[in-house]
């Protein structure tokens, strides 16, 4: 497979092919399987400051729950202190240990102080790389925008200061313009972006009438968001790029190649089709590449950016005019 070496956040991977941060990294016999497979590296599953500090306060609860309730008898239990972020350090550590490809840590923190703590408690485990996860779900309606990518701004500066690791930055699209902050973070010299992180939404369940809690895989179509974003992003920025969402075969990650991608990442496609995918995704892609005759990624890489081609408005339409226009004909196809 030499034809898919490719290199990422100055990692040279044996091919652009990662698995991203989900449950699949907790069993170690599935990462040794989706190491055989062919993977080109792994995001292992992330750390996250908001459960470690639900899991110490209903540690706390619990302890304290009997206290009290005898003249001579103040504490039931004994002063006990929660590990914090032990024991995911501990499985990481193990995971770079046992595996031969990559592996990047994945960090989702929440305070501007903690983030760079438990970036360098990751980096310790002997990550090849880290994975900032930089969203926020909107719940204040006094913060502006700007106050927000500022931090992350600021937030990103003090991650790099401690860190001699690779780092890249996991975004959410919902920035009024995303490319804008995408920029201001490059001037950083962060080693790369993954476009986009799929975030938790909400659903209404309207027999209960309450709000449930489900996980939507995502599909092919769901690509085309961070297409859009790689084929705008390719020779404008400094750092590398890597394709996330909705990358479901090897076509696909073909599409994101050709727009200018280094690498891309996988999850739904191996929770629907099984870890022996990924062998069949490789192998689609260096079918397609001995079609076309092509003998490395490079030779087509950023072939169909907008940088180019020379359509002024490739990557930027998002009306339906054209696709309008011919509907009737669209529907008659369709038919057919």
């Amino acid at each position: 497979m030499s034809k898919l070496m490719t290199s990422y956040l100055g990692i040279e991977l044996r091919n652009p092919l990662i698995v991203g941060a989900s449950s699949l990294m907790e069993n170690i016999d599935t990462l040794k399987a989706i190491e055989k497979a062919g993977a080109g590296a792994v995001v292992f599953k992330s750390l996250f400051e908001e459960q470690i500090q639900l899991e110490e306060l209903e540690m706390e609860n619990e302890l304290q729950e009997y206290n009290e309730r005898h003249a001579e008898m103040v504490k039931l239990f004994p002063t006990l202190k929660h590990a914090g972020p032990a024991e995911h350090l501990a499985k990481l550590k193990k995971v770079k240990e046992t595996l031969g490809i990559p592996v990047i840590g994945s960090l989702n923190a929440m305070h501007p102080d903690t983030w760079a703590e438990y970036a360098q408690a990751i980096a310790d485990t002997g990550v090849d790389a880290i994975e900032l996860n930089f969203y926020t779900t909107p719940k204040n309606f006094e913060v502006e925008g700007k106050t927000i990518i500022q931090s992350q701004v600021e937030t990103l500066l003090s991650v790099k200061e401690k860190l001699k690791i690779p780092i890249s930055v996991k975004l959410s699209p919902f920035y009024t313009n995303p490319l804008d902050v995408i920029r201001r973070f490059d001037e950083t010299d962060v080693d790369g972006f993954v476009l986009f992180n799929r975030l938790f939404q909400p659903d209404i369940d309207t027999e209960k009438e309450e709000l449930v809690q489900s996980i939507i895989l995502s599909n092919s179509n769901d690509h085309r968001l961070p297409l859009r974003f790689v084929g705008l992003l390719y020779g404008n920025i400094a750092a590398d790029i890597c394709a996330s969402t909705g990358i479901m075969t090897g076509n696909d990650a073909i599409k994101m190649i050709l727009a200018g991608a280094n690498a891309f990442q996988i999850v739904s496609t191996l929770y629907k089709n099984g870890i022996n995918h990924i062998t069949d995704m490789l192998a689609q892609i260096e079918s397609w590449m001995n079609k076309k005759g092509y003998k490395s990624l490079d030779d087509f890489r950023g072939k169909l950016a907008k940088k180019n081609l020379h359509d002024p408005f490739a990557y930027c339409r998002a009306q339906y005019v054209d696709i309008l226009l011919r509907s009737n004909n669209i529907i008659k196809t369709t038919a057919i």
